[in-house]
């Protein structure tokens, strides 16, 4: 994880000491008295998510009872709101005051005597990575300031653009240690599908060596973590790039057969304001819908050579969100689901747009988006293990992965 910032090679250390570094480094103003025989020690860490939708905060609360052992995630808190920071690039004031009073819930949350050794990070995803750099740059630089301002310890390279691969792999690392796999001993770990308002990520663990052999270079990714070797198939695509194809781009004009015909709505996406509709005197319906679609997908999308129905996955965000609404999963339980469950459900709502229209005229759009991408870069009779929310009351993203990797770069002494 981000090897290059890594002062210390992660591969030199071993689990215990590796434990000690990571979870151990979090800034304390005096050196601390060892703890008493069979006293847990607690400690906090705050993640902001800034991501093209919404900007979230997640707290964690660890318990660590032995210095060598693993800490034990007691909780989280998490919170979210709406618009995400991208949609204050001509007023970074106003989005410094979201993260503001975000912060407010952290301060509410971590005790007092916390505040000043327990890190925050902001990191931002798509929304901000669609930005010219100036407005991206105004809307970090405010956050630092709101950063500044607080009473938690600011760790250098607090405020950050995320790589985008990273998302991914991080990704990955928070769904695999809240499953108790990244630890163990065997090799079982579970995939990860993600997709966002501005991005997608699937990554796993090939068990193949001719997966990691035909992949492109780019979507393979090698670290060493607890004494283990992880070389991960890793791919981001930006959907922002979809959204607009799809739609059929005429700059802030779009019309699509995936809506319903007489939808007119101006949407706001990455700060912009973009006239969408449908085509009133054309025709609406999966099978025009799906054209659309393929039109952009096929090619793009590398297909993992062993993902032919063996592997574990769990999908998480609008795959979860749009399986919920479309009825295909209870929201309370998630489920599991094949490709076709979402084709079959894609019809559905693109043929009877009337019906599913006051739950999200972009619905057809989504589903069919969905079973294309899962078509294309999977088998389609491929099960998704788990669509979630959370796991183990904790979201599913790469925030906690991140946290991780924040403690193990703190340069303490």
């Amino acid at each position: 994880l981000c090897l290059s910032q890594l002062s210390t090679p992660l591969w030199s250390l071993s689990r215990a000491s590796l434990c000690r570094a990571v979870f151990t480094s979090v800034p304390h103003p005096a050196p601390a008295a060892p703890n008493p025989a069979n006293q847990s020690r607690i400690f906090y860490g705050i993640m902001f998510d800034a991501g093209s939708t919404g900007t979230r905060i997640h707290i964690y609360k660890f318990i660590q009872k032995d210095p060598v052992e693993l800490p034990v995630l007691d909780n989280e808190m998490y919170h979210a709101v709406k618009p995400g920071l991208s949609a204050y690039k001509d007023n970074p004031e106003e989005g410094g005051n979201t993260v503001r009073q975000l912060l407010k819930i952290a301060k509410k949350t971590v005790p007092e005597e916390d505040w000043k050794k327990t890190p925050v990070v902001l990191k931002a995803t798509a929304g901000l990575r669609l930005l010219p750099e100036d407005k991206a740059n105004a809307l970090l630089d405010e956050v630092r300031e709101v950063f500044a301002e607080s009473p938690f310890y600011v760790p250098n390279n607090s405020v950050s653009i995320m790589n985008g691969t990273n998302e991914g792999v991080l990704a990955w690392v928070t769904v695999n240690f809240l499953t108790g796999h990244l630890y163990s001993n065997t090799k079982r770990t579970v995939g990860i599908l993600d997709l966002g308002g501005g991005s997608t990520q699937i990554t796993f663990l090939p068990k193949s060596k001719k997966t990691v052999y035909t992949a492109p270079s780019s979507y393979i990714a090698k670290f060493n973590m607890f004494n283990h070797t992880y070389q991960l198939y890793t791919h981001r695509l930006d959907t922002h790039f979809f959204f607009f194809t799809i739609l059929g781009l005429d700059w802030k004009v779009f019309t699509s057969s995936c809506l319903p015909k007489k939808f007119r709505e101006d949407i706001t996406f990455g700060g912009n304001i973009y006239k969408v509709s449908g085509i009133p005197d054309g025709y609406a319906g999966y099978k025009l819908c799906y054209y659309e679609v393929m039109k952009v997908i096929k090619g793009i999308i590398h297909q993992p050579y062993e993902l032919k129905g063996s592997s574990i996955f769990y999908a998480f965000s609008y795959y979860y969100d749009r399986a919920v609404e479309s009825g295909l999963i209870d929201g309370s339980r998630g489920g599991a689901l094949e490709v076709r469950d979402f084709k079959k459900r894609a019809k559905e709502v693109c043929n009877k747009m009337t019906k599913y229209r006051a739950i999200s005229p972009f619905l057809c759009m989504d589903m069919t988006y969905i079973t294309c991408l899962l078509k294309e870069g999977f088998d389609a009779y491929i099960l998704i293990n788990q669509l979630t929310k959370k796991v183990n009351n904790v979201e599913t993203s790469w925030a906690l992965g991140a946290t991780f990797d924040h403690f193990r770069n703190l340069n303490i002494h």
